[in-house]
């Protein structure tokens, strides 16, 4: 009877296995190599001739015609987009409620941190964003700001806040074939490696933090890597980072650092 019993398991068990709907599987997506060269701007007009495997653009400001004509010389394209706060020039401003907006980031006018905790708010937003780079045509994403919890928020966020988010973030732009990029937030590095494609990092020489970046280059994804003083360039080569150097501004001004 058991012998019965077991084989009718074992029949039902294979006729799910060749009914049940299989998984999606995610789609394929820019796997950046280490050692590309980059370039990024975020304002002025936008300076295609700039000899760099890599642009890291504005998506709200970029155009379809200026990604296909990056891609059209050679070029991967980048999509910066702001995940961790609120900026009040956007075009989508309004959807974010008071209840989610934060303090001032230090230095940067109209923009406040988020709530990255209220996800059901959070999530509509930032997937038309993405799906918006997806339209232009971008390969990979550069969301901004996803170390709230350690600044001066105005919320009480914690660590394991800041991991759940920032992989969120990182899911929904692999659900639509995007790479995306780990935007500072080095404390975390080692969590949070396994589920980005590169990392995009600002003057972790100046602040004496880019041994934390490790562990993306030991996984053979690059490290993009922006100083803004002379002064404070190069990394070491042993690092093997991507190095610029650039204006605050972020205009089309790039040097070799």
């Amino acid at each position: 009877m058991r012998r019965l019993l077991m084989s009718a398991l074992a029949a039902t068990a294979a006729v799910l296995a060749v009914t049940a709907p299989a998984q999606a599987a995610a789609p394929a997506r820019w796997q950046p190599a280490v050692g590309l060269t980059w370039q990024m701007q975020f304002s002025g007009k936008l300076d295609t001739s700039v000899k760099a495997q890599v642009y890291d653009i504005d998506g709200a400001d970029s155009t379809k015609a200026q990604v296909a004509a990056l891609h059209k010389a050679g070029r991967q394209v980048v999509c910066y987009v702001d995940a961790g706060s609120y900026e009040n020039w956007r075009a989508d401003a309004g959807k974010y409620p008071a209840s989610v907006r934060g303090k001032a980031l230090d230095g940067w006018p109209g923009e406040q941190w988020l709530d990255v905790r209220n996800w059901t708010v959070l999530r509509p937003i930032l997937a038309a964003r993405l799906a918006d780079c997806k339209a232009k045509g971008f390969d990979a994403v550069d969301p901004d700001n996803m170390d709230g919890y350690s600044n001066d928020s105005g919320f009480p966020l914690t660590a394991a806040d800041q991991l759940t988010f920032n992989r969120r973030v990182a899911d929904l732009a692999h659900g639509l074939g995007l790479a995306v990029g780990l935007k500072n937030d080095l404390d975390q590095v080692k969590a949070l490696q396994p589920a980005f494609d590169f990392a995009v990092n600002e003057s972790c020489r100046e602040y004496g933090e880019c041994g934390q970046l490790k562990p993306f280059i030991a996984a053979g994804k690059p490290v993009f890597h922006v100083e803004y003083s002379a002064a404070e360039c190069p990394t070491p080569a042993s690092l093997r980072f991507s190095n610029i150097r650039k204006n605050l501004n972020l205009n089309a001004f790039r040097a070799d650092c």
